[in-house]
């Protein structure tokens, strides 16, 4: 079955960096788009990139645009988050998606 395991996460302070990862199983993960999206309490979810399966289409939000990188490594089935500049309004459970599949999450909490 579909899984998608987050992780690297953690709290930095305002301005720092962290880099998630998400390790895909259970579907061919070369052909098909890649989504990262976060949740902070009592907050809508909200897409920050997506990725297409060749890397080369990429979106991101205007919210983290500049500041965060989205790459992918089909040989490693794994999904890359760097986020550098990190800003409190960052904080969220982050998590990747594929179609309607998304993991548990990775906690990031940024202090100012």
């Amino acid at each position: 079955q579909v899984q998608l395991v987050e992780s690297g996460g953690g709290s930095v302070h305002f301005g720092g960096s962290l880099n998630l990862s998400c390790a895909a199983s259970g579907f061919i993960f070369s052909r098909y788009d890649m989504s990262w999206v976060r949740q902070a309490p009592g907050k809508d979810v909200e897409y920050i990139s997506r990725i297409s399966p060749d890397s080369g289409g990429l979106k991101y939000a205007e919210s983290v645009k500049g500041r965060f990188t989205t790459t992918r490594d089909n040989g490693k089935n794994t999904l890359y988050l760097q986020m550098n500049d990190l800003k409190p309004e960052d904080t969220a459970m982050y998590y990747c998606e594929y179609a309607t599949y998304r993991g548990r999450g990775t906690q990031v909490t940024v202090s100012s």
